[in-house]
């Protein structure tokens, strides 16, 4: 039986139909929490790791089953690798046949796998996500010609092929 802990998810909100967090129409679940703290963030009331709400990873589940128009689901934030084992159990339940799974980070994919341990579920989520929009936004940086990305130093990563050779797979949209 899962825990509580498990089974939850804080968040900021989500929005039900995006089609600008991903190819297609996609589910957008915003966590709360973010160390990063970009200037220009989009999201900037997603920092705070006291606000936003507990939601029950099951009634998320719930909500993308009822929508047959979905393509994906994106999760942003806030930092949603500040609640990995969370959002890994999310991604688990999804329907995967039909949804493809796209994560926003500040965080670096090397970094990510550098720090990933048991205990903080980097790598476990990793290994769930098709495609990580990696790096931190930069607002001196900040293009709006590129697909799905803030800032010319964030990367498009797919994960899936990164994770099998050991390098760093860029993904095209």
């Amino acid at each position: 039986m899962e825990s509580l802990v498990e089974n939850t998810l804080k968040i900021a909100g989500v929005v039900r139909e995006s089609i600008v967090d991903g190819p297609g129409i996609r589910y957008t679940v915003f966590t709360q929490g973010c160390p990063h703290h970009c200037e220009g963030c989009h999201n900037p009331q997603t920092h705070d790791f006291n606000g936003g709400k507990l939601v029950s990873i099951d009634k998320i589940i719930q909500d993308i089953q009822k929508d047959p128009l979905l393509s994906g689901v994106t999760i942003s934030g806030g930092e949603p690798f500040m609640q990995a084992n969370q959002v890994a159990n999310l991604i688990d339940k999804l329907d995967r046949k039909k949804l493809n799974v796209m994560i926003y980070s500040g965080f670096c994919y090397e970094d990510l796998l550098k720090k990933a341990n048991e205990e903080n579920g980097f790598l476990k989520l990793l290994q769930k996500v098709d495609v990580l929009i990696d790096g931190k936004f930069e607002l001196e940086q900040k293009s709006e010609k590129l697909p799905f990305r803030g800032s010319l130093n964030q990367r498009s990563i797919d994960v899936k092929k990164s994770l099998a050779t050991g390098n760093t797979v860029l993904y095209e949209f």
